[in-house]
């Protein structure tokens, strides 16, 4: 796709969630469209006219079945962080509309047990995005994510990591 044509696109908003455990752990989930060994944190698009904050715990709750109320929030993002799609990706994803994302990020800490988490608690409702999860250390999560996230999740990690000690 030629960059004038990837200018012209818009980023979707969206929302993303560090999840934390009592150890300092970060959920990572395994795509089920994933073809690559490649782990990512919950996160997905802002409804129209939903504030930022409710549609991450929405996302969480749709992606990992952990309720809101095993929840509570650390610190966010000050800013919107962004990333681009692949030339690959472009006109695949989301109907050809964006160009990537623009998120909102929130490190939340997480109350419950693993048996809060159920990936298949949404099924139903086609809202099953993970097929796998495990918890990862902070320094692990650039590494597990996908080639064309690794500087967005680098930026997460600098700019929310230091607020969960």
């Amino acid at each position: 796709m030629n960059s004038s044509l990837r200018e012209s696109l818009p980023y979707r908003a969206g929302v993303g969630v560090m999840l934390v455990n009592a150890d300092n752990r970060i959920f990572v989930g395994q795509r089920f469209d994933s073809t690559v060994e490649a782990w990512q944190m919950p996160q997905g698009g802002i409804d129209p006219g939903e504030d930022p904050y409710t549609a991450a715990l929405r996302e969480l709750e749709e992606e990992t079945g952990v309720l809101a109320k095993y929840t509570s929030l650390i610190a966010e993002t000050p800013d919107w962080l962004s990333y681009d799609l692949p030339d690959d990706l472009l006109g695949k994803i989301w109907k050809g509309r964006y160009r990537g994302q623009r998120q909102k990020w929130y490190a939340l800490r997480f109350h419950g047990t693993d048996a809060d988490v159920n990936l298949l608690a949404h099924e139903a409702a086609g809202h099953a995005e993970f097929k796998a999860w495990q918890w990862a250390s902070l320094n692990q999560l650039a590494t597990l994510i996908v080639p064309f996230k690794r500087d967005l999740y680098t930026r997460i990690v600098a700019e929310l990591g230091p607020r969960l000690l």
